[in-house]
C-alpha cells in the first residue's frame, strides 16, 4: 500500500512540480551519491531511525529513475523489481536449487562464476567495480573479484610477506627522494594492507573510519581542554598535547 502511494505522489510530482520535471539521470547522480553516504552516515552511529529516514530517501531515488525510465520507454518499476528477482533467485542456487555449498565463501565464489556465465564469455573479471569507487572501497572489491575466481593466496599469513615487500620498496625510494616513485610504493603497501585485512575477515572501510572517528573524538578533547586552560594548540609542546591525549585515550 504504503509503496503504491509512494509511485502515485511520484508521478504527480513529475507532472506538476517544476523541479522534479526537470530532473536527469545525470541531475539525481550526485544527489542519490549524497544520500548512500547519510545513509552509511547513519548505520555508523547505529541510529537505526535514521537508517530509517535515510533508506526512505533513497527508496525516492529509486523510484525517481524508474519514473524517467518508464517515460523514456526503457523500463519501468516492475521491470527493475522483476530483474532483481530474477538475478537473486539464479545467484543462489543453493537456496533455490540443487547446488549444496559449505559455507559464505563459496558462496561468493558461486556468485562471481554465476555473474560471468551471465554476462558471457567476453565479459571480464573486474569490468563491474564501478571507476567513480573511492580507492579504498575499489580495492577492496577488486581483491574479492579477483579472489572469487581464484586469485588469491593459498594461505593467508602468506600476503604478510607482500606487506613487508612492499614496506621494504616504500623505504628504498623514500631513500632516494623519488617522489612519483613514493606515490607508487605508498598505493601497493595500501593494496597490499587491503589484502590482508580482507584475507582476516576486516572491512578496510570500516576499520579506517573506525579509527577516523577515534582520532576525531580525541583531538576534540585535546582541542576543548586545551580551550579551557586558556591556551592554544600552536604555543604547546608535543610532550604537553600527547599527556592531554592519553587522557583522551582513557576515558574512551
Amino acid at each position: 500500500m504504503q509503496f503504491r502511494r509512494l509511485l502515485e505522489i511520484m508521478d504527480e510530482l513529475r507532472e506538476k512540480c517544476p523541479w522534479d520535471a526537470a530532473q536527469t539521470p545525470e541531475s539525481l547522480r550526485k544527489l542519490t551519491i549524497e544520500e548512500t553516504y547519510e545513509l552509511g552516515d547513519a548505520i555508523l552511529r547505529n541510529d537505526l531511525q535514521d537508517i530509517r529516514k535515510e533508506l526512505g530517501d533513497l527508496m525516492l531515488h529509486i523510484v525517481f529513475y524508474a519514473r524517467i525510465g518508464a517515460e523514456r520507454g526503457a523500463f519501468n518499476m516492475g521491470d527493475v523489481l522483476e530483474g532483481i528477482n530474477q538475478k537473486l533467485v539464479y545467484r543462489h542456487p543453493h537456496v533455490f536449487g540443487e547446488v549444496s555449498v559449505s559455507g559464505a565463501r563459496e558462496v561468493e565464489e558461486n556468485w562471481e562464476t554465476l555473474k560471468l556465465s551471465e554476462k558471457g564469455r567476453n565479459h571480464r573479471v573486474l569490468e563491474g567495480v564501478p571507476a567513480s569507487l573511492p580507492a579504498l572501497v575499489k580495492a577492496n572489491r577488486i581483491q574479492e573479484k579477483a579472489s572469487g575466481v581464484g586469485f588469491d593466496w593459498e594461505e593467508r599469513e602468506q600476503v604478510w610477506d607482500k606487506v613487508r615487500e612492499e614496506i621494504g620498496e616504500l623505504a628504498q625510494e623514500i631513500g632516494q627522494i623519488n617522489e612519483d616513485r613514493m606515490e607508487a610504493e605508498f598505493g601497493d603497501l595500501f593494496f597490499a594492507m587491503v589484502n590482508a585485512a580482507r584475507l582476516y575477515g576486516v572491512d578496510p572501510e570500516s576499520a579506517l573510519e573506525r579509527t577516523n572517528r577515534e582520532f576525531i573524538r580525541r583531538f576534540n578533547f585535546l582541542e576543548s581542554k586545551t580551550m579551557l586552560q586558556g591556551r592554544s594548540l600552536k604555543t604547546m609542546t608535543l610532550a604537553e598535547m600527547d599527556e592531554i591525549w592519553e587522557e583522551a585515550k582513557k576515558r574512551e
